[in-house]
């Protein structure tokens, strides 16, 4: 009992910690600094292609990407699952 109370405040406080810690400004994500150093190292560096779709909001380019990933372990887990099972009842037989 009282390991679980240890562990579960851990996991609290490492929830909670990072909303307190000052990061020295807003994270741009990744897109954005390799952006920059393409930028610094040719200036005259264009794009092959645009995107098709741009999201309104960040918001909602946190959603379509959260939805993306979802989407995407639905898939392989499904075909894991696909495996063992068919697996499973090959050993049967």
């Amino acid at each position: 009992m009282k390991k679980t109370l240890i562990l579960l405040s851990l996991v609290a406080a490492l929830c909670i910690i990072p909303f307190f810690i000052d990061h020295g400004g807003e994270f741009g994500g990744a897109d954005g600094q390799a952006e920059a150093q393409i930028m610094e190292i040719a200036p005259n560096y264009t794009p092959w292609f645009e995107s098709l779709y741009k999201p309104a909001s960040g918001e909602i380019e946190s959603l379509l990407f959260t939805l993306q990933g979802s989407l995407g372990t639905a898939v392989i887990f499904y075909i894991l699952g696909y495996y063992r099972r068919s697996r499973k009842d090959h050993d049967r037989n």
